[in-house]
C-alpha cells in the first residue's frame, strides 16, 4: 500500500464506511452515538483518505475541486461496498442468534429506516437535503484544518450530530427517517429502485452535500476570518 497510496485510500474508505454503517445500525441511528463513532473513524482513517465516508461528501469534494473525478468514483464504490459489507456481516450474526419462538416475543431483526410516509415524501426529501447541507459544510471545514487531527475529527462528528439532530427530528415528525448518507441508506435497507427512495436517499443528499461544500468555499472567500 505504500507504493499505491490511492489503493490505500480506497481501503480506508471501505473500512471507515463499514464501521460507520455498523455503528448506525447497532446504535439505531442515535445522533450522539454517530457523533463519537464518526469522530473515532476520522481519527483512524482521516490521514489516509480524508475520511469522506459518504458518497455525497465525495461528490461535494469533487465539484469544488478538492479531489479528482477518478478518486471520487473510487471512493463512492468503496463506500457502498463498505456499507454493504456491514449489512451482510450483521445479518450473518442475526441469522446465528437464537430466535425465540414464544408467543409475544418478536424475532431479532436489524435496525432499518422507516418506510417513506405516503403523501409526505417532500418533507423527508427536504429534511435529507438540509441535513446533508449541514454535514457538507462541516466536512468542507474539516478538510481545511491542517495538522490538528482531533479538531478535524470533532468538526465532522459535531457536524453530523447537528445534521442528524435536525434532519432525523424533522423527518420523524411526518413518520419518516433521515439518513443523510446514500451508502448508509443501503445498509439500512432504505434504497430501492423506485422514484422516491432514490430521490430522497440519493439525490437529496448529493444536492445538499454539494451546496454545503460550495457554501463553505463562498463564505471562506468572503470572510476576513474575524481580523480587524
Amino acid at each position: 500500500l505504500k507504493r499505491a497510496p490511492f489503493i490505500g485510500a480506497l481501503v480506508a474508505e471501505f473500512i471507515g464506511t463499514f464501521l460507520l454503517a455498523a455503528a448506525v445500525i447497532t446504535g439505531q441511528g442515535q445522533p450522539i452515538i454517530v457523533l463519537f463513532a464518526i469522530a473515532g473513524i476520522v481519527l483512524l482513517v482521516g490521514t489516509l483518505s480524508g475520511a469522506h465516508l459518504n458518497p455525497a461528501m465525495s461528490i461535494g469534494a469533487w465539484v469544488t475541486r478538492k479531489i479528482s473525478g477518478l478518486r471520487a468514483v473510487g471512493y463512492i464504490v468503496a463506500q457502498f461496498l463498505g456499507a454493504l459489507a456491514a449489512l451482510g456481516l450483521l445479518n450473518a450474526f442475526i441469522g446465528g442468534a437464537a430466535q425465540s419462538t414464544a408467543a409475544g416475543y418478536p424475532a431479532t431483526t436489524l435496525f432499518q429506516a422507516a418506510t417513506i410516509p405516503v403523501g409526505k415524501e417532500w418533507y423527508v426529501f427536504f429534511a435529507e437535503l438540509v441535513g446533508t447541507l449541514i454535514l457538507g459544510f462541516a466536512v468542507a471545514t474539516a478538510l481545511r484544518i491542517k495538522g490538528d487531527r482531533l479538531a478535524s475529527a470533532f468538526t465532522v462528528g459535531l457536524g453530523i450530530f447537528a445534521a442528524l439532530l435536525f434532519a432525523a427530528s424533522a423527518a420523524s415528525y411526518v413518520g419518516g427517517s433521515a439518513i443523510i448518507n446514500p451508502a448508509v441508506a443501503l445498509s439500512l435497507q432504505a434504497l430501492k429502485f423506485e422514484m422516491w427512495p432514490l430521490a430522497i436517499y440519493v439525490l437529496a443528499p448529493i444536492v445538499g452535500g454539494v451546496i454545503g461544500f460550495i457554501l463553505q468555499d463562498l463564505l471562506r472567500v468572503e470572510s476576513d476570518g474575524g481580523k480587524d
